[in-house]
């Protein structure tokens, strides 16, 4: 219940949403309901853009794709209970990308024991990943609003924020959070990075691998440094992907995505160096990536990470970008060619991408035809602009949209696959495509993940994003289909009768067009020559006469 305050005092609800708004909050998702209502306006009116998803779980990806393509801290505003809930796949996402994120969520009042809104959100927090914090009482509750977003954004964190009803409507003091000072980037320990210099001064095939914490860490200029003083190739994990683009010894992807001639080199290194990357099993291919003999050193600023999934031989902890510096300043001006050779350096540029590599073309011609998803990917990176910014949804179909669509830099890849959930990828676009409106978005889907998120596309109509959604459209479950098809399963499950995807579409303002045939691009000529005022829907029949390269590895290594 509210209490009477003085004529200066302000209710809790709006001192957070000032608190917030101070610390640099202008970007909100979400779903209104009555306990968030006020929150959220008070954001409003100091000067944040509200966006209003379709469903809570679309607000969640939102946020965090909006997060992941600006750099900054996404916020996310939910209604008490069934409000957290419905968004927990995408706040899940979120907490296992380390995306900072911070998550307002209303709770029920301290008092309202019986509500069946009641929930424990701080175990639900924990339980995936997050971090819990609440609003504690009136007098507190501008400090623990700052907490909670300082702890998202300089710890990369998801954030889940409980906000008692009968705190909210309490009245409290104007807020006055104090500035911290600025935090530097940690170091690394003289010996460890004596240890790395030592290591790359005496390797012969190095090879760098940049993760989550090299894009976080802005550190693609002291890695290539770093990199050209000691020979060394640069690999991304899928993630990361885009951090050395246009470099002429960008390997691309390590992992599953990696293309034959990555495979080849990352596999001879005698040195691989992990920068902010977990080397889990899609990245390093269950270990098939790591040589007889080959020494792994691995950087990272949390000492958790380090080793977390196999054993590194030389660990560092510190800032990925500090780290790169340090351990070059030891190397002491010396440098080698280590790995490189004009001769390489040709074969990167005539087999470094997915598109050169020739293939079997699957297609079926024929009205009633599909389209190799090899086929179609090429063509679609012909077609659209190279300034563009490209999500990627999860499922069988995943590994074309991400090695066949070229992208500028590693901001312009949202890759929404920490915890592997199929539906997320329209609604981490539309997020991503506001965090840089002046990119053409493009939503790669798959037809299982398009019609479990397909309410979010009257959220880009709404907005008039000019946005392509590409479905990669089997009519299944593909993975499924292929994992468990060879082994003489039965399919029914997980088959499903055709769907005009392009007519849905439609139905809720885009254009579509239907694609069985390479012919069949042209009306998104079109579509691209403009106005481009309402979103594209490409409803691809693909083929699925086998399954994807890259998810067969995956499941056959478990």
């Amino acid at each position: 219940m509210s209490h009477p305050g003085g004529p200066d005092q302000v209710p809790v609800a709006a001192a957070v949403g000032i608190t917030l708004a101070g610390l640099g909050a202008d970007t909100v998702f979400g779903l209104v309901g009555s306990g968030n209502f006020h929150v959220t306006n008070a954001l409003i009116g100091r000067g944040a853009a509200f966006v209003a998803a379709r469903h809570e779980n679309g607000a969640a990806c939102m946020a965090d794709g909006w997060a992941r393509a600006s750099g900054r801290t996404g916020i996310l505003s939910v209604h008490q209970g069934p409000g957290l809930t419905n968004a927990l796949t995408g706040i899940t996402e979120a907490a296992k990308s380390r995306t900072p994120l911070l998550v307002l969520a209303a709770d029920v009042a301290g008092a309202a024991v019986r509500s069946n809104f009641r929930i424990d959100v701080g175990a639900l927090a924990a339980a995936v990943g997050a971090v819990p914090e609440r609003l504690h009482s009136p007098g507190s509750a501008a400090a623990d609003a700052a907490r909670a977003y300082r702890t998202a954004e300089r710890e990369r964190r998801t954030v889940i924020l409980a906000m008692p009803l009968d705190v909210q409507a309490a009245q409290c003091d104007p807020p006055v959070i104090p500035p911290l000072p600025p935090v530097q980037p940690a170091a690394p320990s003289q010996a460890a990075a004596a240890d790395l210099a030592v290591a790359l001064a005496t390797a012969g095939r190095p090879v760098f691998v940049a993760g989550r914490g090299a894009r976080a860490a802005a550190a693609r200029a002291d890695l290539e440094r770093l990199a050209d003083a000691c020979g060394a190739l640069l690999a991304t994990s899928a993630a990361a992907r885009g951090l050395f683009r246009g470099s002429p010894w960008d390997l691309d992807v390590s992992g599953g995505f990696a293309t034959p001639l990555a495979a080849e080199l990352i596999g001879a290194a005698d040195l691989i160096v992990s920068w902010g990357c977990s080397l889990n099993m899609w990245t390093m291919r269950h270990g098939k990536l790591i040589g007889p003999g080959a020494t792994v050193a691995q950087v990272d600023h949390e000492a958790a990470a380090i080793g977390g999934h196999r054993p590194a031989d030389i660990g560092i902890l510190g800032d990925v970008a500090e780290t790169a510096r340090v351990v070059l300043a030891e190397l002491g001006g010396r440098t080698r060619p280590g790995y490189r050779s004009p001769e390489l350096q040709e074969r990167i540029a005539a087999e470094g991408r997915w598109r050169d590599v020739p293939y079997p073309d699957q297609g079926v011609p024929g009205p009633d035809g599909t389209i190799d998803p090899r086929t179609l990917s090429i063509a679609l990176d012909d077609l659209l602009p190279a300034d563009r910014m490209v999500a990627v949804d999860s499922g069988n179909f995943m590994g074309y949209p991400s090695m066949f669509l070229s992208v500028p830099d590693d901001a312009a890849f949202c890759f929404t696959q920490a915890y592997q959930s199929v539906g997320l990828g329209l609604a981490s676009a539309i997020g991503a495509a506001l965090a840089q409106p002046g990119r053409l978005p493009v939503a790669a889907l798959g037809d299982g993940g398009a019609l479990m998120g397909i309410s979010e596309l009257e959220t880009a109509v709404r907005l008039r994003l000019p946005m392509v959604v590409v479905i990669y459209d089997d009519e299944a479950y593909g993975a499924e289909v292929h994992h468990f098809g060879p082994d003489g399963h039965q399919l029914g499950t997980v088959r499903f009768p055709p769907a005009d995807l392009a007519a849905i579409g439609r139905g809720f303002g885009c254009a579509g067009v239907t694609v069985r045939q390479p012919s069949d691009l042209d009306p998104v000529r079109d579509w691209l020559a403009g106005p481009r005022d309402r979103p594209l829907v490409i409803d691809a029949k693909v083929s699925s006469a086998a399954g994807s390269w890259w998810l067969e590895e995956a499941f056959r290594g478990h």
